[in-house]
């Protein structure tokens, strides 16, 4: 299934895409995509809904970001050793962990935040995994029944904040609108093989990254079973996987976002996002 919330902000309700790309409400069913109904019994009692009985919701509508409310924002750094190299940091040998706070959290085609103090804002199409089942300290091979489903991510980045700023990642990565995911939630069954993907993102339509899930050095299982040895992982967390290269922190000279600026991304199967820069 492909889930989505359509509507203003802050008044989006739960939809999904049905046989014929309509936009069908689904609010009757449940109240709203969030931990606490974004489980596997959830998805089983959708796919028992007459689609084409429930109300159809305009294809003009805004889509807001595809889950409500995320307990956690995890993210995996360098996860591409392509990318690896262009940022000229070593292939790291283990996942390399950090967090994204979910007020970042934003719609696949809202409006990316420039403050007057950013100095170098970046782009990252990624692939997300969203859980569907408490994991904790699980094997690889058992990962895949955590997994409720996949989303298309884009790990906003202000490097100077990220890199040149004492601390952590985090404050690179967390300011209001970092982290448009969306526009829907594909369940694990529709994905034929989630190890590849094709992703992709343009700035002002030129095409800046193009790559496939095939070369992530740690691949989604792998991710899942590691990151549950450290920290339990809740329904409705979201896992963002990494990047491959073409990040404006990686060429020469180095090429930021500034007001204006217009990206789309695409991942196979989980739909496209159009943002644009403003300032605020």
């Amino acid at each position: 299934m492909k889930l989505l919330r359509v509507g203003d902000k802050g008044k989006e309700k739960p939809a999904v895409l049905d046989a014929n790309g309509k936009i069908r409400d689904i609010s009757s069913a449940i109240k709203d995509l969030t931990p606490d109904n974004l489980t596997h019994l959830t998805i089983e009692k959708l796919k028992s809904l007459d689609l084409e009985s429930l109300s159809e919701l305009s294809n003009s509508e805004r889509i807001g970001s595809c889950i409500s409310k995320p307990g956690k924002f995890v993210a995996i750094g360098l996860n591409y050793s392509d990318h690896a190299e262009e940022t000229g940091a070593q292939v790291p040998s283990e996942p390399i962990v950090f967090m994204k706070a979910t007020n970042c959290v934003n719609g696949p085609n809202d409006d990316i935040e420039i403050t007057s103090y950013s100095k170098k804002l970046d782009w990252e199409v990624e692939l997300g995994i969203v859980i569907g089942k408490e994991a904790k300290n699980i094997s690889e091979k058992d990962s895949n029944n955590h997994i409720l489903g996949y989303c298309l991510v884009n790990d906003i980045s202000e490097r100077e904040w990220q890199i040149e700023k004492m601390g952590q990642w985090v404050k690179g990565k967390s300011h209001d609108t970092f982290g448009p995911i969306g526009p829907y939630l594909v369940t694990s069954d529709e994905i034929k093989d989630v190890n590849n993907l094709n992703l992709s993102l343009d700035v002002n339509g030129k095409r800046m990254q193009t790559g496939n899930t095939n070369k992530m050095i740690f691949n989604v299982y792998h991710i899942v079973s590691y990151l549950s040895k450290y920290m339990s992982l809740q329904v409705g967390d979201i896992i963002t996987t990494g990047t491959p290269p073409g990040v404006g922190m990686g060429m020469k000279p180095q090429v930021y976002l500034k007001a204006g600026d217009a990206m789309r991304l695409s991942i196979d199967n989980l739909g496209e996002q159009n943002s644009k820069v403003v300032s605020v």
